[in-house]
């Protein structure tokens, strides 16, 4: 087991033994619109008052442009819970916020056509 400050409170049979519910207090929305392809970075604004690890652990993620997505797998927490760490750090000013650089259009059928139309070469 790893002791409580070395690291996230991980136990190698249980795994964590935080809740993502209790990481976030509980709350499942995050207070900005963040997209899991969103692109966060770290302004070098230091957060004011306690956060707690998993926002000290977001912001070690952060040091490079890196996605929401990302974020979440780093810290093996589930993208809701990351959407609304990630959202604190935006609030503080201690993250900026990139949308995703394309815009996705689920009803457009182009790139499925393109990708039959290239198989149906290959055959």
């Amino acid at each position: 087991m790893t002791a409580v400050g070395d690291g996230p409170w991980l136990d190698d049979a249980a795994g964590r033994l935080v809740r993502p519910y209790t990481v976030s207090n509980g709350r499942t929305r995050p207070a900005t619109a963040l997209d899991l392809l969103s692109q966060v970075m770290v302004t070098g604004t230091v957060p004011r008052g306690y956060l707690g690890p998993e926002h000290a652990q977001a912001l070690d993620v952060c040091r490079a442009p890196v996605s929401i997505a990302e974020v979440a797998a780093h810290l093996k927490l589930p993208a809701v819970v990351t959407k609304v760490l990630v959202s604190d750090l935006v609030g503080c000013g201690a993250l900026t916020t990139k949308p995703p650089a394309f815009h996705h259009n689920p009803t457009d059928r182009s790139p499925l056509e393109a990708v039959l139309d290239g198989l149906r070469r290959q055959l």
